[in-house]
């Protein structure tokens, strides 16, 4: 069924009244894992951004998304497959519906398809550790509107009242938690294509606030009492500005009072104008790589699917990125300060595809000889070398190591790196994963040459890209 209102909340709310309903919010009985403290922190975006990113997700580098949802059902095109099929009416969606579906079906019947009949959340977990990723994100409710928790905001459509009748967050959260050190975190989805709330302010201007008042803002307050998650990925922003959803407030509560709040990361999705300028980390856009450093902390959030982000049983074998590609947007992501978010989608009944397997146990493969250049590494004064091609660089400053990524290994094993300066004497260079010192040249005005060491292809100490140490270099 589509999502009711609640009743009683039908009506406009009026904006005068939205201090009053901050301090029912956040009342201690609607939080009750947090305990009282002062405010450090006040509902504006100046003090909000001033709010120290809690270092963990720095030094991560690493993260997975999981898109998951009703839309996991019809498996095709996008993962905005209702918007595009009843909104847009895009042909092949229509033609997809009229060839596989009755002329009645509506997308509500999706839901009890939507069986997650095989979904094993420690599976789940084992393959997420497997692939390196330090932390995740689960959609916990994308823009269909279907939470994957029994929320009592949306009746009838979630996981507990419809299809799985499990609290499928709960499941994989405990599992994540046990099994790994994985951070665990959640997507959610501010506003929903169809709720007939968030129509009626969208066609007031957002001159009232019915729907976030009676359905955003419950939810995400329900979610972070109930699963604590460590990242809150924001999206979906209905292009309503960010005092329509109170994204201020809720995050002034988010960072002083609430049970995670002193290690919640977010990001910069909190409403129309919001995104690349206010919150904890900057997405900017979907699969944004700039490729050179920037001031502010950084997400790159992309997928392994080119074309979408749920499951799509459409896709053929070129639709999905390489390991090589991966592993590069990787190098390059980290290089520049960024952490990379790479998705998957499982279907419909919670299994995830052998392709999606293969390339997380395959980055997780590379990681294991590799992620000393990845984890806990700062940005060197270099991104990239400026003459050979596909090297990047990383840093630890404490130990006084520089990391030369590189991705191609040159048929005359001597690789020039242009930006390092090296001292005879001082600087060691060792290839991670073989160990031995390597030989080197200097080269004036800077830059040296690499000597590396003849090895078989059975001999090589990873695949698809390599890291070599270099201590005390400028």
């Amino acid at each position: 069924m589509r999502p009711q209102a609640l009743p009683g909340l039908r009506r406009a709310l009026p904006l005068s009244l939205l201090p009053l309903l901050l301090l029912l919010l956040l009342s201690p009985s609607l939080a009750p894992g947090a305990a009282p403290r002062a405010p450090r922190f006040d509902p504006t975006w100046e003090s909000l951004d001033a709010r120290p990113l809690p270092v963990w997700f720095d030094r991560a580098k690493f993260g997975l998304f999981i898109h998951w949802g009703v839309f996991s059902v019809p498996s095709f095109g996008s993962e905005w497959f209702w918007w595009y099929w009843q909104e847009k009416k895009i042909p092949m969606y229509v033609e997809f519906m009229k060839n596989n579906y009755s002329p009645n079906f509506k997308y509500e019947d999706f839901g009890p398809l939507f069986t997650a009949k095989f979904f094993n959340a420690s599976h789940w977990a084992d393959i997420f550790k497997a692939s390196g990723a330090k932390y995740i994100v689960l959609t916990s409710k994308h823009h269909e509107g279907f939470t994957l928790w029994g929320s009592q905001y949306s009746w009838n459509w979630n996981a507990v009242d419809e299809g799985p009748k499990r609290d499928l967050v709960k499941e994989l959260e405990v599992a994540i938690r046990k099994r790994t050190d994985l951070r665990f975190g959640l997507y959610y989805s501010l506003f929903e294509w169809f709720h007939p709330l968030f129509l009626e302010d969208k066609s007031r201007s957002f001159q009232q606030q019915q729907f976030p008042v009676s359905k955003t803002l419950p939810e995400l307050y329900e979610l972070v009492n109930k699963y604590q998650p460590e990242i809150l990925w924001s999206d979906g922003d209905g292009d309503a500005p960010d005092h329509y959803w109170n994204s201020t407030g809720f995050l002034a509560w988010l960072y002083n009072r609430s049970p995670v709040r002193d290690t919640v990361v977010t990001n910069d999705r909190w409403g129309y104008g919001t995104i690349c300028k206010h919150g904890g980390y900057y997405t900017c856009s979907d699969r944004y790589n700039p490729g050179h450093l920037l001031p502010h902390k950084w997400e790159n959030c992309m997928t392994i699917d080119k074309f979408s982000w749920g499951y799509r049983r459409d896709a053929g074998i070129n639709d999905y990125l390489t390991i090589e590609e991966l592993v590069k947007e990787l190098v390059e992501t980290v290089s520049c300060g960024g952490n990379l978010l790479m998705n998957i989608g499982p279907t419909h009944d919670g299994t995830i595809s052998v392709i999606f397997e293969e390339r997380l146990r395959q980055m997780g493969t590379w990681l294991k000889v590799n992620g000393e250049a990845i984890y806990e590494t700062h940005p060197w004064r270099s991104q990239s070398d400026d003459v050979t091609p596909n090297v990047w660089y990383t840093s630890k400053r404490k130990q006084k190591l520089v990391y030369a990524i590189f991705l191609e290994w040159p048929t005359s094993r001597h690789l020039f790196l242009s930006q390092p300066i090296a001292t005879l004497g001082v600087t060691k260079i060792k290839l991670l994963g073989h160990g031995q010192p390597l030989n080197w040249t200097s080269l004036k005005p800077n830059g040296l040459l690499v000597e590396l060491p003849h090895l078989t292809l059975h001999q090589m100490p990873c695949k698809w890209g390599w890291a070599l140490a270099l201590t005390n270099v400028i």
